[in-house]
């Protein structure tokens, strides 16, 4: 039998943003997916969670001793209008456990039934957006971007109501931890400068214990967090991947992604890229992704300035400086994913700004135009002049292959397979009706993006034209 331990650091240190729940009872728990990497990875036992105790504790009926699972408390910015008070609605904390590398990691449930931050929400959740996050959070780490990790998605038995009835599911989330730009907007809501200074202290010290050191520590979480989130925003620009919901309470201290509802990849490379239904004015734009992050990283050093300077003129001086520097954390993080995707030694900008014109003219392939360039640097151009049609694409084509650009190296940078949206649709329709196999081969292929493998031609592909328009939902 596999002995889970959990501490419950974060309800002990911060009482007051943390509400002691219990999990909806699951009478007959039914495992959809299970990722057994992460599972040995946390010092797990991948059998015992298929059985019925380990069952128990992904949906949060069986918790070890000594464990106390907590709702979390959270403020956060939505759309750009403040709410004071978010928190987990639906989901909980069950505590902290230890892997063998010594990393301490969050186990949270997502749809484990209301809570008292639920605002009038029923508190659970639907199979397939569990599975989405299963399915998209899986692939990112793939990708090697930083990321919140679906350890499983087990089937409640229980009808979920939003347009219809749907079949409800339990996902169980790891994280390096859950604290937010909004956890700290909550404190500063309190009054409580304590509280405050707490919850900065629990941040240095689970995440950026270099910043203790320093002449002005709460600065220097600051600067690590933006630091952090730079090279995020930079890794999802290059990705193509579109958040789809950047408010401040689903942007991490840790520099994780996390909360992958209305999220989406893009096909046709284009700026202003929206996939989620509620974002009519294009605020999380795939373009606009760097500037809503400065904009989130601005509302948390409002929240850090009276533990920054005592003095709060001085204090915003300090953070204006800070938040200046993340501008060109991203372009520099973003500048060298750019260099790397196109094989080159150096950055050339105006050659960079010229493909992004032509891909965008021509709706080209984000994730395709790169391997093709591959393709044309070992001498066969014919993909990428499908894809950069014309003369001025064949000009671009030219003196970029005179740069002598290193196809192994960009194939080690550049993915074959990533999760597009018609793919991870029809795997959801399936599994809500109770076949999993497309789900399975889907994760099978996006595990290793970047080997080109025969017989998954289908998988590169971007959407039919009668898929239409994309729209991603939050899934509450």
């Amino acid at each position: 039998m596999s002995i889970v331990t959990l501490d419950s650091r974060f309800a002990r240190d911060l009482a007051e943003m943390a509400v002691p729940w219990k999990a909806e009872d699951v009478d007959e728990p039914r495992l959809l997916a299970l990722d057994e990497d992460l599972a040995v990875e946390l010092g797990l036992d991948p059998a015992w969670l298929r059985g019925p105790d380990g069952l128990r504790l992904l949906v949060g009926g069986n918790v070890p001793e000594g464990a106390a699972p907590v709702a979390q408390a959270y403020a956060g910015h939505q759309f750009g209008g403040f709410v004071p008070r978010l928190g987990d609605g639906r989901a909980l904390l069950l505590g902290e456990l230890v892997d063998p590398e010594r990393r301490v990691r969050d186990l949270h449930l997502k749809g484990s039934g209301r809570t008292p931050f639920a605002r009038g929400g029923d508190g659970r959740a639907a199979v397939g957006p569990m599975l989405r996050e299963y399915v998209v959070s899986r692939a990112m780490h793939a990708l090697r971007i930083p990321t919140t990790r679906a350890l499983a998605v087990v089937a409640t038995g229980r009808p979920v109501r939003r347009e219809r009835l749907l079949p409800g599911a339990v996902l169980a989330r790891v994280a390096s931890s859950h604290l937010r730009v909004g956890s700290f907007q909550y404190a500063t809501v309190t009054g409580d400068e304590g509280l405050l200074r707490r919850l900065a202290d629990h941040a240095i010290a689970r995440h950026h214990p270099e910043a203790a050191g320093a002449e002005r520590p709460y600065l220097a979480l600051f600067e690590a967090v933006a630091g952090a989130q730079a090279r995020l925003i930079a890794q999802w620009m290059l990705a193509g991947f579109v958040h789809g919901v950047m408010n401040t309470d689903n942007m991490t201290i840790s520099g994780e992604t996390i909360d992958y509802g209305p999220c989406a990849f893009m096909d046709a490379y284009d700026p202003a890229t929206v996939f989620s239904s509620i974002d009519h004015g294009g605020r999380y734009a795939y373009g606009n992704q760097p500037l809503v992050a400065e904009w989130n990283l601005a509302r948390l050093a409002e929240t850090l300035l009276p533990l920054i300077d005592g003095d709060q003129d001085r204090a915003v001086e300090l953070a204006t400086v800070s938040l200046q520097s993340f501008r060109r954390r991203y372009d520099e993080a973003w500048s060298d994913g750019m260099r790397a995707k196109l094989g080159l030694r150096q950055l050339h900008p105006a050659l960079v700004e010229e493909l992004l014109t032509l891909q965008q003219t021509g709706r080209a392939d984000h994730t395709s135009t790169y391997r093709a360039l591959a393709t044309a640097a070992r001498g066969d151009d014919g993909p990428i002049r499908e894809l950069l049609p014309g003369a001025l694409g064949s000009a671009w084509v030219a003196r970029w292959l005179a740069l002598d650009p290193d196809a192994d190296a960009m194939d080690t940078v550049n993915p074959v397979y990533i999760p597009r949206n018609h793919l991870v649709e029809e795997a959801l329709a399936a599994a809500t009706g109770g076949d999993l196999g497309p789900l399975t081969q889907l994760v099978e292929v996006l595990d290793d993006p970047y080997t080109r493998r025969p017989g998954l031609e289908s998988y590169t592909a971007p959407a039919p034209e009668q898929f239409g328009g994309y729209q991603t939902f939050c899934g509450t």
